[in-house]
Formats: structure tokens, C-alpha cells, sequence
């Protein structure tokens, strides 16, 4: 674990693991680093995987809802490949982090040399994103983690045959267990920040994406997925026809990122980068 100040004094906190290659992950909206512990036994040798918790999550700062947006999210990942003199890195982007990947894209050309999307895309279902909405920040009514992973299978949707051990793990690293009740691993106020932002009008991140073009893209979508649809994901190959694509059965938004077909496509993706 190392940690950074972003321009604002806040404190980040990252990960830094293997030589090599660099990849960078970036997490889902309430998520952090370990977002990507199922894939990181499955990154070839060469890849140094650089996995960052945002202001708000896990291990760093919070820094309030006004600061909970893409555009802070991607000065403090400017911020943090400075801190670590890397000109330029491949980004692997969880729901949330994908969105903050291709704004990077966009915006910084010149920091990007690949960027592989998962389960998101530049249009999310509303029907995913309002159930996302109903638990962002809200403290669980269960008092232990044992408790929370019985009843992940219930509102996790679209999830089939996943063992206990596994809920149970995702249990871990969605909450955290205190004396006699079950917190929160990031900043609550992120629920402001996330439905201020469902409030505002919609934006076309078409353009945003189409940005990427050129780069070595991929995208990996659940087969249940309530966040990204069949047809974002054929409207994402029809712009850009390089981008790899493929669908993980059984899955719900999102994938754990260790099924085979994501370390296949995951590994496809690293190869066309290096």
C-alpha cells in the first residue's frame, strides 16, 4: 500500500504490484483495489497492476459529495501517474472506472494507451442505475458479514451458480464488519453525489468514446447485466470496429473477473497492447 496527495491535499491510497507493462484499474463507484482481487492471479508476468482507491473509497480520504465526480476522479489519476513518472498507462475500468477511463481517453490522449470496459459503456440502462441508486450509501440493516453474504444472492441479480465461499468473499470487500453491525467501506455521501448526478440532464458520451478510437479496446458485459445492454455493446462494435467484445454467462453487473471468459478476453486485450 502507498499512498499520495492529490492537488487538493487529499490523501489516495494504491497499490502497486509486479514489473513490467503498466495497467492501471479503476474501480466501481463504491468500490476499490479490490474490485480487481479475483483477476490479478490471472495478469501475465510482464503486467505491474496499479490499482487505486478513489477519494471517498476504501482506504482513502473523504472528501465530501461536491468532490465525487469524474472530473475530480480523473485529476487525482493525472495526479497519481505524475507521482509515479509513468507518461502514459493502459486502464482497466470497473462499471464506474470504465466512464472515468474513457473521459481520461478523451480528454488526455497522450496518457492512454488501451483501455478495456467493464460491463459499462457510453449509455447506462436506467434500470440498473435506479437500482444501484436504491443502496448507495445506505448503512446495512444486518449485523454481520455472515449475514450480508446470505443475502447477497437475493439482491445481486443475475447471478447464477456462485458457491457460498464466494458471497461470503464478496461480503468482505463490499462491507466491513464493526463491533455489532455492518458499515460501510466508503464515504456515505456518495449517495449525494450519485443521485445529484442521476438528477442532471443526460449527457451524449457517444463523442467520448469514439474518442478512443485507434486505441486497443474491449469490453466485457455480463449476460444478465441491468447496466449495459446488448445493444449499447453492438452500437459500441458498429462505431468502433476494433473493439473486442464478449458476453460472461451467468453474470450479473458485474463480473467477478476471474470467469474464463474474462481472463481470456482480458489477456487477448494486454497481448494487442504489448
Amino acid at each position: 500500500m502507498q499512498s499520495f496527495k492529490a492537488e487538493d491535499g487529499a490523501r489516495l491510497v494504491f497499490d502497486d504490484e509486479g514489473k513490467g507493462y503498466p495497467l492501471l484499474g479503476l474501480a466501481g463507484l463504491t468500490r476499490d483495489a479490490r474490485d480487481f482481487d479475483y483477476l490479478l492471479p490471472y495478469l501475465p508476468e510482464h503486467i505491474r497492476f496499479i490499482r487505486l482507491d478513489a477519494r471517498g473509497r476504501g482506504r482513502s480520504q473523504w472528501t465530501g459529495a461536491a468532490s465525487y465526480n469524474l472530473l475530480q476522479e480523473a485529476n487525482d489519476v493525472l495526479r497519481l501517474l505524475d507521482v509515479l513518472n509513468l507518461a502514459e498507462v493502459a486502464m482497466i475500468g470497473s462499471s464506474r472506472g470504465g466512464l472515468l477511463g474513457m473521459l481520461l481517453a478523451a480528454t488526455h490522449p497522450d496518457r492512454v494507451k488501451g483501455l478495456c470496459f467493464i460491463d459499462v459503456g457510453p449509455e447506462l440502462n436506467p434500470v440498473g442505475m435506479k437500482r444501484i441508486a436504491q443502496y448507495v450509501g445506505v448503512k446495512p440493516d444486518l449485523p454481520t458479514l455472515d449475514d450480508i453474504a446470505q443475502r447477497m444472492p437475493k439482491v445481486k441479480p443475475g447471478f447464477e451458480q456462485v458457491s457460498a465461499l464466494r458471497w461470503f468473499e464478496e461480503a468482505q470487500r463490499h462491507y466491513v464488519q464493526c463491533d455489532d453491525c455492518v458499515c460501510l467501506p466508503y464515504d456515505p455521501e456518495l449517495r449525494t453525489a450519485l443521485l445529484a448526478a442521476l438528477e442532471a440532464p443526460p449527457r451524449d458520451l457517444w463523442p467520448m468514446f469514439e474518442a478512443c478510437k485507434g486505441l486497443p479496446l474491449a469490453v466485457i458485459r455480463a449476460e444478465h447485466s441491468d447496466v449495459l445492454s446488448k445493444e449499447t455493446v453492438l452500437e459500441m462494435c458498429k462505431r468502433i470496429p476494433s473493439l473486442h467484445a464478449v458476453e460472461i454467462p451467468k453474470r450479473g453487473h458485474v463480473p467477478f473477473l476471474d470467469e474464463p471468459e474474462s481472463v481470456d478476453c482480458i489477456r487477448k486485450w494486454i497481448d494487442k497492447l504489448c
